[in-house]
Parts: structure tokens; sequence; C-alpha cells
């Protein structure tokens, strides 16, 4: 697995130790931690070791490490007693697609009611 070594890179920078973050969960393929700017009461970023920019840089390669960031969100979601009532999960892409940090990552958003469309 590539790892990650971006130091231009805000997430290979938690990664790595040199910024700091709030873990919730680690393994050798995630890490999740919580969100410093939360859009809901829970707001938890689960994000790769490995360095991908965007969804759109994924390649069949990566579909095991893409199920395994869905399976923590859900994992997460238990610990957190989140599931029974709901929560959001979301992935950007790109500036148009709210994306800004370039390094794949995903939402876990909860704890309160989500609508859609939003506003």
């Amino acid at each position: 697995m590539t790892s990650c070594t971006d130091s231009n890179c805000l997430f290979c920078r938690i990664i790595s130790g040199d910024e700091p973050s709030t873990t919730v969960y680690e393994d050798d393929k995630v890490l999740a931690f919580r969100d410093k700017f939360p859009a809901a009461p829970v707001h938890i970023l689960i994000i790769p070791r490995e360095h991908i920019a965007t969804l759109n840089d994924t390649e069949p390669k990566h579909a095991e490490l893409l199920g395994h960031i869905m399976l923590t969100a859900s994992r997460l979601a238990k610990e957190l007693d989140l599931a029974d009532d709901g929560y959001r999960v979301v992935m950007n892409c790109n500036r148009q697609g709210g994306q800004t940090v370039y390094h794949i990552h995903l939402h876990l958003l909860g704890e309160r009611p989500m609508r859609w469309p939003p506003g």
C-alpha cells in the first residue's frame, strides 16, 4: 500500500502525526477522526492511509479499500449510537463537488435530522 508522504496534504500530515487530530478509530488501512469544522453534532472523517487525491483517481485495485471505508463508517455509526436513528455518509469529488482536501475521505454525519434537498 502506498503511504502518505505528500507534505502538502493535510490528511497525509494527520496520518504521519505532524498535524493534530482527535482520532476515533484506526487500523492498517484507514484513520477516522473528528472534523475540526463539524457540519453536524457528530462529524467524523474516514480517510485511507494511502494517498488518493480524488474519487476519480481510484482504480479497480482500490475496490477493497473503498469497501473498507464504507464498512468502517457503518461500524462507527453503530459504536456511536447513530445507526438506529440514522446518519449520512458523503464523499465529495473535486471543487464543484465540494472537495477541499485532495485526499479522498468519507464524511460520517449524525445526531441531527438531515434533509434533501439541503436548506
